[in-house]
């Protein structure tokens, strides 16, 4: 099975049964405890917490706009809640994988790496959204927590992301 992107739609067999779309999206993982979509949790960290704090988020929404992509990294803007700015940026490296076609409306499922991102750092821009989530694909190295995105039912980020000699950076704007 390519696990690139795998489609999530329906029931599919793999090399040890049936399995449902459920089935094949991994468990959002936080220093070994299970992570569940918690939208009101990561907006409350957008709200109350200091530029560049960081933890593991979980969220699930729509996609309200692609921003410009920057360095093979696909930038998205997902309404996590019910204001026009309960926003947050998904940054996507595409070393793991390319993402399938989206639109605005896309249905964004997201698990990695939480940052506020409000105002600007030596390195980086803020955030158009104020906070980010990145690392939303599997750890090349097995040192960090593995992310992944879903978008409208398709599983990615899954794949390895080069070679161990030369694994993809990762840096919040260009290069992670």
């Amino acid at each position: 099975m390519n696990l690139n992107c795998s489609l999530m739609m329906g029931i599919i067999f793999t090399m040890s049964g049936w399995a449902s779309a459920a089935d094949l999206i991994p468990d959002c993982q936080s220093h070994g405890s299970v992570l569940q979509i918690d939208n009101s949790q990561v907006l409350g960290w957008k709200a109350t917490t200091a530029n560049q704090f960081h933890s593991r988020g979980h969220i699930q929404g729509l996609l309200v706009q692609a921003l410009p992509d920057h360095s093979g990294h696909h930038h998205l803007s997902v309404q996590i809640g019910p204001n026009s700015n309960d926003t947050i940026e998904v940054i996507y490296n595409e070393a793991f994988g390319p993402l399938p076609n989206y639109q605005i409306g896309s249905e964004i499922e997201a698990c990695g790496d939480y940052i506020t991102s409000n105002k600007p750092t030596n390195s980086y821009p803020a955030s158009p959204d104020g906070a980010i989530i990145h690392w939303v694909h599997a750890a090349p190295n097995g040192g960090h927590d593995s992310g992944f995105v879903v978008v409208d039912g398709v599983l990615c980020g899954q794949r390895s992301g080069g070679n161990s000699s030369n694994p993809p950076r990762h840096g919040r704007r260009s290069g992670h």
